[in-house]
């Protein structure tokens, strides 16, 4: 007996979605973070091209910043990311910015740090694993994580000049 064509198709549906749902992400990264729970490892390049993994930052403060140089509240956010960086990097805290231009965007990423004076860690995810990692929908996206690499807060869309539960957050984390 010959298979029909529906049942080709259907087989064929059946063996692609069974084949894409093995290769998903691990069961821990499903859905999006949780404050309370692991931050999600995570690694990606500084523009020179040196591996940086949240693990090897355990032991300070860090403030996970997705961001890309097109994205209007990113630039509009960045100045008073400095100035926290610039207070608060004495106490044991770290700003990690990840931008998520594609492509070879580094020549834009470092005119982008240059233009804003930016002095904390800037990395380039140009394959934006950060955003499926952490299901972000938009950028900017900022993920505060303790030195136990604890997930304390976090927030889709910017951080706004001088926000109580930000600087709260920050503070419970650093002390």
């Amino acid at each position: 007996m010959r298979p029909t064509r529906t049942g080709s198709r259907w087989l064929a549906v059946a063996v692609f979605v069974g084949t894409t749902l093995a290769g998903c992400a691990p069961v821990e990264n499903a859905g999006p973070p949780r404050v309370g729970a692991l931050a999600r490892e995570y690694e990606t390049t500084t523009l020179a091209g040196d591996t940086v993994t949240l693990a090897s930052l355990r032991g300070r403060v860090v403030l996970l910043n997705l961001w890309a140089t097109w994205c209007t509240p990113c630039r509009l956010e960045t100045p008073y990311l400095q100035e926290v960086f610039e207070e608060h990097r004495d106490r044991g805290f770290e700003i990690v910015g990840v931008s998520m231009d594609t492509g070879d965007a580094a020549a834009d990423v470092a005119m982008f740090v240059e233009e804003f004076g930016v002095t904390y860690t800037i990395l380039h995810d140009p394959q934006m694993r950060g955003m499926e990692l952490y299901q972000v929908l938009g950028l900017p996206a900022t993920f505060l994580i303790d030195r136990e690499g604890v997930l304390r807060w976090m927030r889709y869309g910017p951080i706004p000049e001088g926000d109580a539960d930000f600087l709260r957050a920050l503070e419970d984390a650093l002390s």
